[in-house]
């Protein structure tokens, strides 16, 4: 093996490390910069995740006729018996708290405030969405960029993608609490790896969807957090219950566009390829039903017709509603050949949301000390076995304030007195073999989409976890022989996540939300209430445990 000198170089240490750059991590920066110097970090350009392409909106108790009562009691059916009710109640609580807060940081909703445009999403009773048009997330995100931005006690760092968490247990071995005091990164521009010292460190990376082939996310969606997280010793939960988006264009040049939810809410109709609607003979909420309801009348239509996909009409509204209600779908459709007031546009469900998550406590800590988890990243008991629609950026809000609020009141603590050591690159060379990479990267993509889908089976999902052990071990041995890339950190991450979304899907012999398998098809009642928790060095999940 080639002897390669050692590139590495250490940044400032910081008060705050935030891996992470959308609602959750901008807002923990926010919040924590009038207190501590706070370094984020963003895998590309700060605002590519899963925020800025947020269509719908934020879920809050704003309309007179709404509660949060009614808030709460949605958020738990859509859960199908998973959610955890301190979770759900605390978010429902600061809904609209949340909204204030975003008004008075410069986001610009729809309508004014105490009069916004509510709209309302599959598994609402009542109107609850507060939106700006079908862009929110791009309104909040770059709001909160912008914030951060002029903000002199936050440093935001662009194309920098986090390889592991450092830890005192891995640094001394004889450590008996595991504390996490930074991490190494990739400066994907310099190809250097940074050691970042910091006292207190914050995943918020988002989910992991793009382990799937077909997904409505960003290509940043690769379980970074998840998999750092576990290798550094936290336990994770429900990782069985991907969400699957019922609506995403089905066109070969239109990728991961995703149709709002919201078109539904102002009555969207799924059609069959022939113009029937279905919808009704599976739900008697028809096209206003959970979205794995949707998802999977979608995927059973299309595997009993054969057909590649159905269609969502929305054209029987007037042109000026949909134009003004719609403006950025409308476009964005035209460009693909389509007129949405004019004509059905062709959909098919995609991997959206990462339900399960790193087990953290209602603070945001995790099992190891010092790091915290927030945002699609975290497993909080929120979303059950199904996330509600538009619950999502209300989360990163609610929990990134919880995060910061508590991490404020530690900034006292000592810190842990260890230095982090250089990356070591000595013993690695550059890789000839780069196919490697993208072969096993399709290769996992697809199975997985195959295998561990919209509906599963138990021999499907055994074949999986062949495939991905052996896919697993060929990456392992690649990764400790050649330098590390951004391409190669996030398939090695994307392997650990499709190892622990099998075993547990495997482990769940039930039908329950976003988790359908034919050979459990009914839903098992001793089980409400019980989390899959996997732990690391447990081969299994750990039976009947629950996050808290």
């Amino acid at each position: 093996m080639l002897s390669i000198p050692i590139r590495t170089v250490t940044i400032f240490p910081c008060d705050v490390l935030v891996i992470g750059s959308g609602a959750a991590g901008l807002s923990i920066a926010l919040h924590l910069a009038k207190h501590a110097r706070v370094t984020v970090i963003a895998k590309e350009a700060v605002t590519e995740g899963s925020t800025y392409y947020a269509q719908g909106g934020i879920s809050a108790v704003i309309n007179p006729d709404d509660s949060v009562e009614a808030h709460v009691a949605d958020t738990i059916n859509a859960g199908a018996g998973l959610c955890h009710e301190d979770a759900v109640r605390l978010t429902a609580s600061r809904g609209a708290e949340s909204v204030r807060w975003l008004v008075d940081i410069g986001v610009n909703f729809t309508g004014e405030p105490g009069q916004f445009h509510l709209t309302r999403e599959g598994g609402h009773s009542h109107r609850r969405v507060v939106h700006a048009a079908d862009a929110t997330g791009r309104q909040i995100e770059n709001t909160l960029v912008s914030q951060a931005r002029s903000h002199p006690n936050i440093d935001l760092l662009e194309d920098q993608i986090a390889i592991d968490l450092v830890t005192t247990h891995k640094l001394t071995l004889t450590s008996r609490t595991k504390r996490c005091i930074g991490a190494y990164v990739l400066d994907r521009e310099k190809g250097a790896v940074q050691a970042v010292a910091a006292r207190f460190v914050v995943l918020a990376t988002g989910g992991a969807s793009k382990v799937y082939l077909y997904t409505s996310n960003p290509d940043t969606s690769s379980g970074d957090g998840i998999a750092m997280a576990w290798r550094a010793g936290c336990r994770v939960a429900n990782m069985e219950f991907n969400q699957f988006h019922p609506t995403c264009m089905y066109h070969p040049r239109a990728k991961s566009f995703l149709i709002t939810e919201a078109l539904r809410g102002e009555g969207g109709r799924l059609l069959l390829p022939e113009g029937e609607p279905f919808m009704n003979r599976f739900d008697s909420r028809g096209e206003l039903a959970p979205r794995d309801i949707v998802a999977r009348a979608i995927d059973h239509e299309m595997k009993r017709l054969g057909a590649d996909c159905v269609y969502l009409d929305i054209s029987h509204r007037s042109a000026d509603f949909i134009t003004g209600h719609f403006p950025n779908v409308y476009r964005r459709c035209l460009e693909f050949g389509y007129d949405l007031t004019r004509e059905p546009i062709p959909v098919v469900p995609a991997a959206h949301y990462t339900c399960g998550g790193v087990m953290t406590e209602l603070d945001g800590r995790t099992d190891v000390e010092h790091l915290y988890a927030a945002g699609e990243v975290a497993h909080t008991g929120l979303h059950g076995a199904n996330r509600m629609a538009s619950n999502s950026l209300l989360e990163c809000v609610v929990f990134g304030k919880n995060v910061a609020e508590d991490i404020t009141a530690r900034l006292d603590e000592p810190d842990a007195g260890l230095d982090i050591p250089p990356w070591d690159e000595s013993r690695v060379t550059d890789s000839d073999e780069l196919v490697v990479i993208s072969h096993n990267w399709d290769e996992l993509r697809r199975f997985m989409w195959d295998y561990v889908g919209i509906v599963r089976t138990t021999k499907r999902l055994q074949r999986a976890k062949r495939r991905v052990d052996l896919l697993f071990g060929e990456i392992n041995e690649y990764y400790s022989h050649f330098r590390v890339s951004g391409d190669l950190i996030e398939l090695r991450n994307l392997a650990l996540v499709a190892d622990l979304i099998i075993r547990s899907a495997l482990s769940r012999r039930e039908s329950r939300g976003l988790h359908y398998t034919l050979d459990f098809p009914e839903r098992d009642g001793n089980l409400d209430r019980v989390d899959t928790v996997l732990s690391p060095g447990h081969p299994y999940p750990d039976a009947g445990n629950t996050a808290r």
